[in-house]
C-alpha cells in the first residue's frame, strides 16, 4: 500500500503549495476539505492542517471533522492550523496589532526534531491577521520572531506540532528542511513517489477509466496539453484524437507552428481555424470574466462539433494543472476565488463530453519532470506557459482585431528578442500586454497620441508565486525601440516590476 500524507484544506491559497513541497520529497499526498470524513488507514503517515482566510475567533470558525487530536499518526498545524490547535488546549489567539504579512526572521530556535537544521536568523514567510498570544498547556516553544513570540511549538505528550509561518512558500528559506523533518523524520515516510511512478499509475488509470472510448484533446503547443497528450497516447494510442483550435488570439504564426511541432509525436492532430467565430463574439468586450466565459463557451461548442465527427468520442481531455484550479476555486476546500480559469471556470453543463484531466494534481515544474521522463521534445518542455484565453486577457479593456494584430507583433518582437539574446530559458513566463491608455509622444516633428505596450517577464517554480525578472537594461531599451519603430500605433513601452503576490502573472 502506497504511503501518503493527508492535508486538510481550511481554504488557504497556499494549501496546494504544501502538497507540492511534500511531493518534492517524493511522498504522495492527498488534499481533503477540512470537514471531510476521512479514514486513517495504515498507508497514512501523517496529517497536516492548512492555513485559512478564516479566523479561529469567528463564531463559526472551520473545525476539522476528523478527530485530529487523537490520531495514530503525527500532526502538523500550519498558520490557522496552529492557531486552531492552540485554542483546543487553553491557548489564546487575538487579532494582531498589525497585519503580519511577508518576510520575518526567527530569533530563537529550540531543540526539536521538527526544527533540526533550522537555525536562528532563518527567514520565514508570515501571512496572518491573528496571533497566538498565550501558549497552550503542556507545549514546548520551538521558535519566535521579533514580532511573534509563539512562532512554533510542540506538545509534550502528543505527536502534534504547530507553526505560525508558512514553510511551503519559497520565501521560507529552510521551509523544505522543516517539512522534510516532519514528513521523513517524524512521520517516517520513505519517499517512493517519483515521476516514473506517476506515469505508470496514471497511464494505468487512464486505461481503466477510458476503456474502449475515444478521447478528444485540445492541443495548444504548450507544456501542459503536450504532456497530457503523451500520457493519454501511451495509455490508449489511436483512440486519442487531438484538435488544435485557432481562436484568433494566439501568438504570431502560432497556429501553423504548433501543428508542425506535433508531427514527430505520432498523434492524430487536426487543425480547426475558428478565429473569426471567437473574434466576432469578443468584439468590443471589456470585462475579463466575460471574455473568459465567451471563450470557454465557444471552445466547448467547437469541440462539440468536432466530437460529432469522431465516432464514440466520450471524453474531452485537458492539460489542467493545480494553479489553474486554485485560481478559480479551491480543489477540495473553500478558498476564495481570485479569477476563473479557462480550463475550469466555465466549461458549461451543455458540454456533451466527460472531462479527463491527468495533470490536475500537478504543478508546472512537476509537469515538466513528468514530460521529461516520458521523453517529450526539449523545445516543447521548455516553452513558456501561455494562457488558454490567449491575448484576450493580455489586451486590457475591449478587444478589436486591430489590437490583436498590434499585440501579436509586439509580443513576437519581445519573445524572439529573449531567444536571440539567450534570455528565454532564464524566464519562466513572458509576454506583452496592450494597455487601455494612450499617451502623447513625438515622432519626427509631429505629435502622436498612441497606445502603450507593457512587457512582463517573471521567474517562478510553480506559478503560485513569481518574481519579476531584472532583464538587462540594454535589452529592454533595444526591445522598446524596435516595437515603437516598427509597429504603427505604439509610441510608449513600459516594463512591469510587480511580483506575485500581490499581483498576478497575467493582468486579467
Amino acid at each position: 500500500m502506497e504511503e501518503k500524507l493527508i492535508i486538510l484544506d481550511f481554504g488557504s491559497q497556499y494549501t496546494q503549495l504544501i502538497a507540492r513541497r511534500v511531493r518534492e520529497l517524493n511522498v504522495y499526498c492527498e488534499i481533503h476539505p477540512y470537514n471531510a470524513n476521512i479514514t486513517i488507514d495504515e498507508s497514512v503517515k501523517g496529517v497536516i492542517l492548512s492555513g485559512s482566510p478564516s479566523s479561529v475567533r469567528e463564531e463559526n470558525a472551520p473545525t476539522p471533522a476528523l478527530d485530529v487530536l487523537n490520531l495514530p499518526v503525527p500532526l502538523l498545524g500550519v498558520c490557522y492550523g496552529a492557531q486552531w490547535l492552540a485554542t483546543q488546549f487553553d491557548g489564546q489567539v487575538e487579532a494582531s496589532k498589525h497585519r503580519e504579512y511577508g518576510r520575518a526572521n526567527l530569533v530563537s530556535v529550540g531543540e526539536n526534531a521538527l526544527m533540526s537544521g533550522v537555525s536562528a536568523g532563518s527567514q520565514v514567510w508570515m501571512s496572518h491577521a491573528d496571533t497566538i498570544t498565550k501558549k497552550p498547556t503542556d507545549v514546548t516553544l520551538l521558535a519566535s520572531t521579533s514580532s511573534v513570540d509563539i512562532a512554533a511549538f510542540a506538545f509534550a505528550d502528543k505527536d502534534i506540532y504547530a507553526i505560525q509561518f508558512h514553510p511551503e512558500v519559497t520565501h521560507s528559506t529552510d521551509g523544505k528542511q522543516l517539512l522534510s523533518n516532519f514528513v521523513n523524520t517524524i512521520c517516517g515516510a520513505t519517499g517512493s513517489w517519483t515521476p516514473a511512478h506517476f506515469i505508470e499509475t496514471t497511464v494505468a488509470e487512464i486505461k481503466e477509466k477510458v476503456g474502449n472510448d475515444k478521447v478528444i484533446l485540445g492541443l495548444s503547443g504548450g507544456v501542459d496539453s503536450s504532456v497530457a497528450a503523451q500520457l493519454i497516447h501511451n495509455a490508449i494510442g489511436t483512440q486519442l484524437h487531438c484538435i488544435f483550435v485557432n481562436n484568433g488570439l494566439l501568438r504570431k504564426n502560432e497556429f501553423d507552428a504548433v501543428l508542425d511541432s506535433y508531427k514527430t509525436m505520432g498523434l492524430n492532430v487536426r487543425g480547426v481555424d475558428a478565429s473569426d467565430l471567437f473574434l466576432d463574439a469578443l468584439d468590443g468586450v471589456k470585462d475579463p470574466e466575460t471574455k473568459r466565459k465567451i471563450i470557454g463557451k465557444l471552445f466547448v461548442e467547437v469541440f462539440d462539433v468536432e466530437a460529432k465527427k469522431v465516432e464514440n468520442a466520450r471524453w474531452l481531455a485537458q492539460g489542467t494543472i493545480y494553479p489553474d484550479v486554485i485560481e478559480s476555486v479551491s480543489v477540495n476546500g473553500p478558498s476564495a476565488t481570485i479569477k476563473s480559469h479557462h480550463n475550469v471556470g466555465g466549461l458549461p453543463e451543455k458540454m456533451n463530453l466527460k472531462l479527463l484531466e491527468p495533470l490536475n494534481t500537478l504543478f508546472k515544474d512537476e509537469v515538466r519532470k513528468i514530460g521529461g521522463e516520458a521523453g517529450l521534445d526539449k523545445d516543447i518542455l521548455g516553452r513558456h506557459p501561455f494562457p488558454g484565453p490567449g491575448l484576450a486577457i493580455r489586451i486590457i479593456g475591449e478587444i478589436t482585431r486591430e489590437k490583436v494584430a498590434i499585440l501579436q507583433e509586439a509580443d513576437a518582437i519581445f519573445i524572439e528578442g529573449l531567444k536571440s539574446n539567450g534570455l528565454y530559458n532564464d524566464v519562466w513566463q513572458a509576454g506583452a500586454m496592450f494597455l487601455p491608455v494612450q499617451s502623447v509622444g513625438v515622432m519626427g516633428d509631429e505629435r502622436t497620441y498612441e497606445h502603450v505596450i507593457c512587457l512582463r517577464a517573471v521567474t517562478s517554480l510553480d506559478g503560485m508565486t513569481a518574481d519579476w525578472v531584472d532583464l538587462p537594461h540594454r535589452f529592454l531599451a533595444d526591445t522598446s525601440n524596435k516595437i515603437i519603430n516598427t509597429i504603427k500605433g505604439i509610441n510608449r513601452v513600459v516594463y512591469d516590476i510587480s511580483s506575485k503576490p500581490p499581483a498576478t502573472i497575467e493582468w486579467e
